[in-house]
C-alpha cells in the first residue's frame, strides 16, 4: 500500500498536510482498508478547538466504530463536506478527496515521516 511521502502520520493511522499554518487531516489507506466501508464520519465542528492526541470525532464502518484522534492542536477552520454525505470518499479516496477537516495549527502532536509510518504498518 502506497504511503503518500509528502505528509505526516500519526500511529493512530491519521495524516496531514500543512500550507501557511494550516493542516489538512486525513485517514491513511491502510486505515481506511482496516475500517471496510465507511458508512458515517462524526467530525468536529467549524470553530472547534482540538487538542494533539484527543479524540475530535469518530468514523464508522460496516466492520465498527474508530475514534478519530487529532494531530494537532488548534482551531478547525473548516470540514469536508462531500465526506459527511459520501462517507465512502474516506475508503476511495484517502489522500485526495476524502480529506476530512483543516486546522490552523498552534501545535504539533507526535509526527512521523513517511518511512517510519510505513514501518508501522509492516508489524
Amino acid at each position: 500500500m502506497s504511503v503518500p511521502a509528502d505528509r505526516q502520520y500519526t500511529a493512530e493511522h491519521e495524516w496531514i498536510t500543512v500550507a501557511d499554518g494550516v493542516a489538512t487531516v486525513g485517514i491513511t489507506a491502510y486505515a481506511a482498508d482496516a475500517l471496510g466501508d465507511v458508512v458515517y464520519v462524526d467530525l468536529p465542528s467549524v470553530g472547534d478547538s482540538v487538542t494533539a492526541g484527543g479524540t475530535c470525532g469518530e468514523i464508522e464502518s460496516t466492520k465498527s466504530v474508530s475514534e478519530l484522534y487529532a494531530p494537532v492542536t488548534g482551531e478547525v477552520l473548516s470540514v469536508n463536506s462531500e465526506v459527511v454525505d459520501s462517507p465512502e470518499l474516506v475508503n476511495s479516496a484517502p489522500y485526495e478527496g476524502g480529506w476530512l477537516f483543516t486546522v490552523r495549527i498552534e501545535a504539533e502532536g507526535d509526527l512521523i515521516d513517511a518511512a517510519a509510518y510505513t514501518e508501522i504498518t509492516k508489524a
